[in-house]
Formats: structure tokens, sequence, C-alpha cells
């Protein structure tokens, strides 16, 4: 987590408020970065600030931002102008209503901010919000400023603190209508959806941070690491999937769990049951 706050200000709930701070929940500095290179020198490529017309190469602390009103003019806008057009939301997050985490359909989830008590005075109201909001298992919505543009916001605990998720507008979200048209209307065979939800059932375990690593990364790094060391790579071989239509889709369901079941058989087999291991102790003793 950064130790500088992205944003202070205050979470506000009726009459009560408590200073808080958020900070950027990701963090990109393990990924792997590249860099453009020129393959004839060897040397980076270096990106020059411009202006489009005169092409003289220009300082980015000197440029100021500009909106485009018609083609090819533009009013400017300068910290100033920005700084006269805020809102309460640019440092108070009033929440207007909660509504339960189910309502909200994950594709309107955008970027993650915790939200930390910002001094030790709001410490006392902090953990009243955070287990009030969690014992009516519901998520706060609000608004907030954040990079010059109002984010609607929903608020919820995470642990011992309080999590914020940047919303996405409606009109930010692409209809899905067309490309869902096709899709069958009726109900489908209950036997195949009971097979299916078997198959669910047998796969279901629980949530590590470990389900989510980029395989392609790291087989990236591997195959970097053995450019560096000038000795050769060759990726392991993965069972290669089929994009073709399941003919018999109940016999391929049920091989499926045939397949899982002679799975846990085996982890059950090789796993040492408790007699056999007493037995062993029993012998070496």
């Amino acid at each position: 987590m950064a130790d500088r706050p992205i944003w202070r200000g205050h979470l506000r709930l009726a009459l009560v408020s408590c200073p808080v701070a958020l900070y950027t929940a990701h963090r990109e500095t393990e990924n792997l970065h590249f860099h453009l290179i020129n393959p004839a020198t060897g040397n980076r490529v270096r990106m020059v600030t411009q202006d489009a017309e005169t092409e003289a190469e220009l300082s980015r602390r000197d440029l100021v931002r500009g909106y485009e009103f018609e083609k090819d003019h533009y009013v400017l806008l300068d910290d100033a102008d920005f700084e006269r057009a805020r809102v309460e939301s640019s440092s108070t997050l009033n929440v207007d209503k909660f509504v339960t985490a189910d309502s909200i359909d994950p594709v309107y989830y955008d970027s993650s901010y915790y939200m930390a008590p910002d001094g030790d005075s709001a410490q006392d109201v902090y953990v009243v919000l955070r287990d009030a909001i969690r014992q009516a298992k519901t998520v706060a919505l609000s608004r907030l400023v954040i990079s010059r543009r109002e984010r609607a916001v929903a608020i919820m605990p995470m642990g011992s603190g309080l999590v914020v998720h940047t919303l996405y507008e409606t009109r930010d979200i692409a209809d899905p209508a067309r490309l869902f048209a096709t899709v069958p209307a009726e109900k489908p065979d209950p036997d195949m959806v009971k097979l299916a939800t078997q198959l669910i059932e047998r796969q279901s375990g629980k949530f590590t941070p470990t389900d989510l690593e980029d395989k392609y990364e790291a087989r990236l790094r591997d195959l970097i690491d053995a450019k560096v060391k000038g000795s050769g790579f060759k990726p392991a071989q993965e069972a290669a999937g089929t994009r073709g239509n399941v003919v018999d889709l109940m016999a391929a369901l049920k091989r499926s769990l045939g397949q899982t079941e002679t799975k846990a058989k085996v982890e059950k087999k090789s796993a040492p049951t408790k007699s056999t291991t007493t037995r062993k102790r029993a012998r070496q003793a």
C-alpha cells in the first residue's frame, strides 16, 4: 500500500463524520515492464512531446489541459479553473443510501481503494461505521471526485477496515443485448443441469490468492531469464483445448464427472489414513 494517500476528506453518514484517507489498493511494481528498443542500435526510444503544428519540442510541465469544443478549437483550463469547479464530493463522502452487495452487478466495479481512518481521533467512529455496515450486510453508496471526475463508489468492509470501489456509470457499460440475442430462451434439460451442478459441486473449493496467478507472465519471466543466461527455453506442454461443439453434452458431462471422481479416489488413496499412520509408527517402535 502506498504511504501517501491519494485522497483525504470525510466519510459522512447523516450527522456522523469521520476523517478518512484513501490509498491505492493495486500495485504494479512487480509486473513486467517493457521498453521500446531500436533493434539496429539496442538503444531505448525516447518519446518526444511536441507541438502538433510547429513540431517544436515541449516540456510536459509547461502544458495545460484543453477541451475541444469544435474541430481544432480548444478552451484552455488551468488548475485554478478546476479548483473553482469543486463540488462537495471533492472532500466529503456523503453516504446516499445502503444496498445489498448482490444488487450491484460485478461489471459495474472499477478500481479499488483502501479507506483508512485519518488520525487517531477518527478510530472510534471508523470502527463503529465499519461494524454497522457489516452487521447490516449492506454496501454504502456515495460519490467521490477523483482524478477530476466525480465517481459513484461502493463502500464495504474488508477485514478490519473499509474498501472503496469506484463504479462505472450505465453509459460506460456496453449493452450486451445484441450479444446475448441468440441465447436460447427455453430452459435446458433438467438432467443435464443436474449433472453440471454435480460437476460444479465436485470442483468446488475455497478461494485463495494463488488462484489469481498470471501464468502467462510467469512463463514470460522464465523466457527472459533463459535469454539473460543465454540458455534455451522450452515451454511446458499444456493440454490442447477444443473450441468445437460438443455433440453429446450428456456424455461429456458424465465423462467429466467420471474424471473428477477418479481424481478424488486417487487423492484419497494416496493420502495416509490415521490408522495407517498409527500402524507405521507402531512398527517403527
